[in-house]
């Protein structure tokens, strides 16, 4: 067979092309956690830190989850990278809240899947087809969020991943390419009843929310050996929200996220040939930062309008930006959603170039809340 590591590389590259919310090619293993999971916040630019106020807080921030009463499930589908043409690429993420008064809290839980499709088999002494098998990675998480005061919520996540890129080890290595690892975030939202901005006297009483989520900290994941181990893509997200307008019917919230992948890798010796091993977790958190730091970093934002009362009809549009220097994803995103009773219904669309793998890429979410109502 050809060597393993050339065939993961391609499979990461694959995934890196996806609209994650900051991957330079190469930097991590299992970059899908990263992927945008549901169609309102991916409509807005992928922001949603500052606004996580449904089922999905669990992937954005789980202190949202703190804010949230009774219960709800949602599914999220996408097919993968489209202009692949490829029906069995897909991504699908299920959650689920659930509000405790005996816990004064919220928990809530996930499970993410990509399918990254069927691949051929081959043996080292030509092209000929020996065998198929199926990629793909998935994580399940559980995650609980409660306030500390009457304007400030703490989560924190617990995550199994797990990841099978391919089942069937090299001639020339040891290990197949199959890994598993745990991971866990901690994260708080900001959201004050009573705030005045000093000087100006501008009253944000109920508008304003600050977001924060360090994600996917753990070991390093190891598909052939623990020398060959790659960090998982430890992320800081740093989320704003603002109710631009309150009415009855008619309300519009603005979002804006900025993220940076705290990974830090070193580059190769020119003299020895080896590079340095990257750093784990708990140190990259800081040593990454003298990494081109705040270039690295990625923005997106956006704006989303609701008609109705109760809220009913929904329009959304944001924009997602990254250095030219470490990607260069730009795109506009688009979307919409609706609202009867217990049950919604959300869809997100990406505007990218024509040669980007991620034009046209469509996101649907069903969900369905009962029990209770948000604050």
């Amino acid at each position: 067979m050809k060597p393993f590591h050339l065939f993961a590389g391609l499979m990461l590259v694959l995934i890196a092309f996806g609209p994650v919310d900051l991957f330079a090619q190469g930097e991590s293993a299992v970059p899908f956690l990263l992927i945008s999971p549901n169609s309102r916040a991916s409509s807005m630019g992928e922001a949603g830190a500052a606004i996580a106020d449904d089922a999905s807080a669990i992937y954005w921030n789980p202190a949202g989850l703190a804010y949230q009463e009774g219960k709800e499930v949602s599914i999220t589908h996408a097919n993968w990278l489209p202009q692949f043409h490829q029906s069995d690429l897909f991504y699908d993420f299920l959650t689920f809240k659930y509000h405790l008064e005996s816990l004064r809290g919220t928990v809530g839980a996930s499970v993410t899947y990509l399918s990254l499709g069927e691949f051929i088999r081959t043996g080292s002494g030509g092209p000929e087809e020996i065998g198929r098998f199926k990629s793909f990675e998935y994580a399940v998480a559980v995650g609980y969020g409660t306030k500390v005061s009457s304007s400030l919520g703490v989560g924190v996540n617990l995550r199994l991943i797990h990841s099978s890129l391919s089942p069937i080890g090299t001639e020339q290595e040891q290990g197949k390419g199959v890994a598993t690892s745990v991971s866990f975030d901690v994260a708080a939202l900001y959201r004050p009843s009573d705030l005045k901005l000093p000087l100006v006297g501008l009253g944000l009483e109920d508008r304003f929310s600050l977001g924060l989520n360090l994600s996917n900290m753990g070991p390093k994941i190891a598909y052939i050996d623990a020398a060959q181990a790659d960090p998982l893509p430890t992320n800081l997200r740093l989320g704003l929200g603002y109710q631009v307008l309150k009415t009855e019917y008619n309300n519009i919230l603005a979002a804006v996220d900025f993220n940076r992948l705290l990974v830090r890798r070193y580059a190769v010796d020119s003299t020895t040939g080896i590079a340095k091993q990257p750093d784990p977790f708990y140190k990259a958190i800081f040593t990454s930062w003298s990494d081109n730091g705040l270039k690295k970093v990625t923005v997106g934002g956006g704006i989303e309008y609701w008609y109705g009362s109760p809220k009913l009809i929904a329009l959304r549009v944001g924009r997602f930006y990254e250095h030219p220097s470490f990607g260069g994803r730009k795109f506009w995103t688009f979307g919409a959603g609706i609202r009867y009773d217990i049950y919604g219904f959300d869809f997100s669309y990406i505007s990218a170039p024509e040669t980007s793998p991620l034009g046209n890429t469509l996101r649907f979410s069903l969900l369905i809340s009962w029990g209770g109502s948000q604050e």
